[in-house]
């Protein structure tokens, strides 16, 4: 028992420096995730392309926070004498609000000329002031004061006035009312329309993809740039 003595107490004291040990090592891990963990984060809010909060209309319809290569393209064929194309013109001014220049708009002439006696006349006065540089400012005016000249027998006066109004140079903007050129720009525009189909007005395409004319206004409007926003995102 003596002999054997100097050997056990040799190994009760390995056993404790192990165990002392074993514990340290415990102490010095268990308060961090191994390898395999993962560390969750919280991830910052999605942008518009513009860096800003989406925008929200005064119907609470909000655009898509996506970022896009290019934007929607909506033409629109439309005729300055037609009605639904006046009610429809502030709708558009509204989606040119909220888009920004994640959307682009882009107006074609058809005038109805056998149902509309001023509508080639007022499409002659936009496309005159566009020599001008004064194209939208002009295609505003004919439909924000639409019900001021629609019927009158003779509206050539009305839209001098609003050149005069635009600061535009009346001799130039007289001839052109009356130009080959003019007139060969809006026969484009009816050409253009006639072969994607269109025979009445207003009439829109979003990416050239025909908007259900039940559709053409403005919640309408905000359901399909939304879905081609999304889509030009996913893409």
């Amino acid at each position: 028992m003596k002999k054997s003595l100097p050997f056990l107490i040799i190994v009760a004291v390995l056993l404790i420096v192990v165990g002392v040990t074993f514990a340290l090592w415990r102490r010095s891990d268990g308060g961090h995730p191994n390898s395999n963990s993962t560390i969750a984060t919280n991830s910052a809010p999605a942008q518009t392309a513009a860096g800003n909060a989406p925008a929200t209309s005064n119907a609470g319809a909000t655009k898509p926070n996506v970022k896009v290569s290019s934007p929607v393209v909506l033409e629109e064929f439309g005729d300055y004498q037609c009605p639904p194309c006046g009610q429809l013109h502030p709708e558009l001014k509204q989606i040119e609000r909220e888009y920004g220049n994640q959307v682009q708009l882009v107006f074609h002439n058809f005038p109805l000329i056998k149902i509309h006696k001023n509508a080639l006349m007022a499409a002659r006065a936009a496309e005159a002031a566009r020599n001008q540089d004064k194209f939208w400012e002009m295609h505003d005016l004919l439909y924000e004061n639409q019900k001021e000249w629609a019927e009158l027998a003779d509206a050539q006066p009305v839209f001098l006035g609003y050149a005069r109004k635009l600061n535009l140079n009346i001799d130039k903007f007289t001839q052109d009312l009356t130009s080959n050129l003019v007139d060969q720009k809006i026969s484009a525009d009816i050409q253009r329309g006639e072969t994607m189909g269109v025979t009445g007005t207003p009439t829109v395409f979003l990416d050239r993809q025909l908007l259900n004319y039940q559709a053409t206004n403005l919640e309408g409007l905000r359901r399909g740039i939304n879905l081609l926003l999304e889509r030009k995102a996913g893409s």
